[in-house]
């Protein structure tokens, strides 16, 4: 979660390419499958995740890889996740802890790097870059995420993920940044217009990275950051405006009274949140 930034900026749900490109423009499909030299990319929008795991339960998907989450526990309808889960031919979880209500239904287990065991870069609300550096030693048989993503994916036979560091990963990622893009006086101009830049990122060497300073963007050629974005009064939408959405208060449809004087909630608090 504290990641969910920049989980966003790699394209990490289902319905958004990498780089803050829509899933459902042609434009950005082309832009996205000529930069990775890709025989193929998603055109419409995929499963989210309480949807995904309904198409589980239904034998649309056979084999399912959960990393970083324990959905038994923390998605709605954990019956229905784990009927999913038990059914599926085919189910890898990767994990730091052994034991876990999800971790129970995993015919391969893999273990996990944790939080201080980790290097490579988080981005917060802010839009804030910071590198990680592993304050830990990792033990031998545990792995980063991404290289057990790209051993599986070349043991697949798939181009691509020959990376050997996460500052591969991150240099590709910076200069998908800036494909079709380039600053916002220049938009009516580009194919691919967002904030999300990191020209200034994308030719750093490897000391420079490990050195990397906490850094907003998008970060150009000069290689400073971007406190405040929309300061011109022009916004991200079509229309170039704001979008002001009033939320007004409805109260609860079944108020306390004598006869039901409890009001109960989900469980879901602060610290229970992903287990």
């Amino acid at each position: 979660q504290p990641n969910s930034m920049g989980g966003r900026e790699v394209g990490g749900l289902a319905n958004m390419l990498a780089s803050h490109l829509d899933i459902d423009n042609p434009t950005h499909q082309q832009l996205v499958q000529n930069f990775w030299q890709s025989p193929h990319i998603a055109q419409k929008v995929g499963l989210k995740a309480v949807d995904m795991f309904e198409a589980v339960e239904a034998g649309k998907i056979k084999a399912i890889w959960i990393m970083a989450t324990n959905p038994v526990v923390s998605l709605p309808n954990s019956d229905q996740v784990k009927r999913a889960l038990e059914k599926c031919e085919f189910v890898v979880v990767s994990d730091v802890c052994q034991d876990t209500d999800t971790t129970d239904f995993a015919d391969v287990l893999l273990p996990a790097q944790a939080w201080g065991e980790k290097d490579g870069t988080v981005t917060n609300s802010e839009r804030r870059i910071s590198r990680q550096n592993a304050f830990l030693s990792v033990p031998e048989t545990i792995k980063a995420d991404w290289w057990a993503v790209s051993q599986v994916a070349q043991k697949l036979g798939w181009q691509g993920f020959d990376f050997n560091s996460n500052y591969d990963i991150f240099l590709e990622h910076a200069k998908l940044s800036t494909v079709g893009n380039g600053f916002a006086s220049e938009r009516d101009s580009l194919p691919a217009f967002r904030y999300f830049n990191l020209q200034g990122l994308s030719d750093i060497s490897q000391a420079e990275y490990n050195a990397l300073k906490p850094i907003q963007w998008p970060v150009y050629a000069d290689k400073q950051g971007t406190p405040r974005i929309y300061g011109d009064g022009i916004f991200s939408h079509a229309d170039r405006k704001a979008k002001f959405i009033p939320t007004p208060n409805i109260e609860p449809k079944n108020k306390p009274n004598a006869e039901y004087p409890l009001i109960l909630n989900t469980g879901r608090v602060r610290d229970q949140w992903h287990t």
